[in-house]
């Protein structure tokens, strides 16, 4: 499908859209954002128990971790949990006050809680790098090999102006402005979600690429630098962007408290307990996968015994839950169910 403008996209409710109150319109954008992330969190939970039959690394060879590997797992690990934790004390706070000016650091903190487990769950596959485009490239490719469960595993793939949503065959539809109430209303507005955040990489690639003179596309008839991208053009970077997965809409949250952007989220009138809810449901859905993973690589009772050794603010709290209630459960079953973390 075309993705030259988004009203190419089937339109589920077109009265929505207008006669909104100027007041409502300033807070617009910061609801879509919420709409986004609560979307992701509603399919993630309506698609019920995900079995890793699809995910192939948990039936793969154990991997051999070296000590340096443990050691670097294990860091990488403890940065993932304290970033979490902060989080969640941000969230328990139930204040929505506190909340809403806790964006500036809740909406990074959210990604790089993810970020960081995702590294390490990388670390235990050979994959040694800081290099945060690399990584998320890595994560992507698994993600279309089925390495993970069917509620994370949609993503979108084609050269600009001319995207693809794949695993989420409802994606066609265009969203309105409510939160999601049915898995129709939820894969239109992550499919949405999709299409702008591979637009915004697809322009950075572009920007990246033809702001150094070696990498430059140059027109053929004069030499120069091209200013301005026909699909030709275009084609020649789609390789360089990989594909756009559940993790590069969480690299959205990157927000920068400089950013005027920021402020307008503050300043909005939406449901901020709600998007804390999401987004810390989503971050520990996800943590728990790799944490499955890495406990698989680590052998369980290595893991439950790092566990055990934690610094005291990770004691008795999501961690053990996780371990508890998903980890165990998945690695003393043979069918592999993962399920929903605590």
């Amino acid at each position: 499908m075309k993705e030259r403008d988004e009203d190419k996209v089937v339109s589920m409710f077109p009265e929505e859209t207008q006669h909104a109150e100027k007041d409502w319109q300033k807070s617009i954008p910061a609801q879509i954002f919420l709409n986004y992330f609560f979307a992701i969190n509603y399919h993630i939970q309506h698609e019920g128990v995900s079995t890793v039959d699809q995910a192939t690394l948990l039936r793969d060879e154990k991997p051999v971790l070296t000590e340096q590997d443990l050691e670097d797992v294990k860091r990488l690990l403890i940065n993932c949990w304290s970033t979490e934790y902060a989080l969640r004390s941000t969230a328990e706070l139930g204040d929505e006050a506190y909340m809403r000016n806790a964006l500036h650091w809740t909406f990074p903190q959210a990604y790089y809680a993810v970020f960081a487990g995702m590294q390490a769950f990388l670390r235990t596959r050979g994959i040694s790098t800081n290099n945060e485009a690399m990584l998320l490239r890595e994560a992507g490719r698994l993600v279309v090999k089925n390495a993970y469960p069917k509620a994370i595993s949609f993503y979108a793939a084609g050269h600009y102006d001319d995207f693809s949503i794949r695993r989420l065959p409802l994606a066609h539809y265009k969203p309105g402005l409510q939160i999601a109430g049915k898995e129709l209303e939820a894969q239109a507005q992550i499919g949405q979600f999709l299409r702008t955040t591979r637009r915004q990489k697809a322009k950075a690639v572009r920007q990246q690429v033809q702001a150094s003179p070696t990498t430059a596309i140059r027109s053929a008839k004069t030499g120069e630098v091209l200013q301005k991208f026909g699909p030709q053009h275009w084609q020649q970077l789609t390789w360089r962007l990989g594909y756009t997965t559940v993790f590069d809409l969480m690299a959205r949250l990157r927000i920068s408290s400089s950013h005027r952007e920021i402020e307008r989220f503050v300043q909005a009138e939406i449901d901020f307990k709600l998007f804390h809810e999401s987004l810390l449901q989503i971050v520990s859905y996800l943590n728990g996968i790799h944490e499955s993973f890495i406990a698989q690589a680590m052998g369980l009772e290595h893991y439950h015994a790092f566990v055990k050794e934690l610094p005291k603010h990770l004691h008795d709290n999501f961690v053990e839950a996780r371990l508890q209630n998903l980890i165990k459960p998945l690695l003393g079953n043979e069918n592999y169910e993962i399920g929903q973390a605590a």
